[in-house]
């Protein structure tokens, strides 16, 4: 039985303009926005469709509004009864992928993203931070090289996306040494635009309160299995899933691990909900290049019709 996996995407796959056609479309999308804006007390949809980019760029307002075009792109699917067996998303991501595993409510969701772009917002004020995509060395020799750095300052990995781009994150020299070590062995290091070192020991700060929100909220036994960024692993027991999203602020992003487990799985179609191109570009990468599996974008209305209409696998 072939099987389907969708996958949410994270801070990096924001535009302006997301979600507009869906929810022109839809009511119940705008449902969806209504309530995160109930429980934000910020005018997302006016971020979302008309930007201003910088502004929806700023971690405090870009997690719920990128959750919210998740979530959309997850309703029309589900209004569809599109069937999926494994779910996983990238760093922010993921509370949208707990949430199609039937693991959090809509409002939880909402609420958890919210208060994780705050804290994370505050921590990242407090303590100037950097992350650079290492292109070309595998794990193992980043990892090296951020053992060396180390001793003089805050640097780790914060994502291992492809077998050969691990993204670094911490304090700005640190990053700086480990990228230009990187570059005189030949691999590529490249700055993002980022306002905070996420996944690393400077938004510790923000761990204590952030599980105190995690406590509040309600964790269900998951109907489909969600592979955890952690661990890269499921988990069934709502309790040891809420204990792994207490790790996951300061710990590595482990994608590539996560997306060669679903291969292993056997999932034949994998589905990018949510905005942007960012995850089906990883899994072209991932994936070898004769592995029969189908991947496809559900981010607009246009993508959507697409989708439903492709053909079926034989």
């Amino acid at each position: 039985m072939k099987k389907t996996a969708f996958l949410f995407p994270g801070q990096g796959s924001q535009a302006v303009g997301m979600g507009a056609d869906l929810h022109r479309e839809f009511d119940f999308v705008r449902e969806i926005f209504d309530m995160m804006e109930e429980i934000t007390r910020i005018n997302i949809s006016r971020l979302c469709f008309k930007g201003p980019m910088e502004e929806l760029t700023q971690t405090v307002n870009l997690q719920p509004a990128l959750t919210a075009v998740n979530l959309a792109c997850l309703a029309v699917l589900q209004r569809e009864n599109v069937p999926f067996d494994f779910c996983a998303g990238h760093s922010l991501g993921e509370y949208s992928a707990l949430n199609a595993a039937g693991v959090l409510s809509r409002a939880d969701t909402a609420r958890l993203v919210f208060r994780r772009g705050e804290l994370m917002q505050r921590e990242a004020q407090k303590h100037q931070g950097a992350m650079q995509a290492i292109v070309g060395l595998t794990l193992a020799d980043v990892e090296q090289l951020v053992k060396e750095v180390q001793p003089h300052g805050i640097v780790a990995i914060a994502n291992h996306n492809m077998e050969t781009q691990i993204v670094i994150t911490g304090a700005p020299g640190p990053v700086a040494q480990v990228g230009a070590l990187a570059a005189a062995k030949g691999a590529k290091a490249v700055a993002l635009k980022v306002s905070g070192a996420w996944h690393s020991e400077l938004i510790r700060g923000a761990e204590a309160e952030f599980t105190q929100c995690l406590g509040a909220a309600v964790f269900q036994k998951p109907h489909a299995h969600a592979v955890l960024n952690v661990t890269a692993d499921t988990a069934e027991k709502p309790e040891d899933i809420r204990a792994v999203m207490v790790r996951q602020l300061c710990s590595p992003v482990r994608w590539y691990d996560s997306m060669v487990r679903l291969r292993d799985a056997g999932v034949a179609l994998f589905v990018e909900v949510g905005p942007g191109r960012v995850l089906s570009g990883i899994q072209r990468k991932v994936l070898p290049k004769d592995h029969p599996a189908q991947i496809c974008n559900v981010g607009s209305l246009a993508q959507l019709e697409e989708f439903l209409k492709r053909p079926a696998q034989g």
